[in-house]
């Protein structure tokens, strides 16, 4: 099985979801939903990993928001 390491500054198009006004700041019900890697969409598999990093979760909801 081959891990895969996602290079952030491929990342692009990010759209996140469960976004909850009463949690802001934490958002930690925020995840994204689709995004596109390398000029692609992100499988789903790719999209697990990223959902795992909440530092760039909290980040892309803040830019989307904001």
């Amino acid at each position: 099985m081959t891990k895969i390491e996602l290079d952030y500054s491929k990342i692009s198009n990010v759209f996140i979801d469960g976004i909850d006004m009463e949690d802001y700041g934490d958002f930690c019900d925020a995840y994204v939903e689709s995004a596109d890697y390398d000029g692609r969409e992100m499988t789903e598999e790719e999209l697990e990993i990223l959902n795992e990093d909440s530092y760039f979760i909290n980040e892309a909801t803040f830019k989307q928001l904001y």
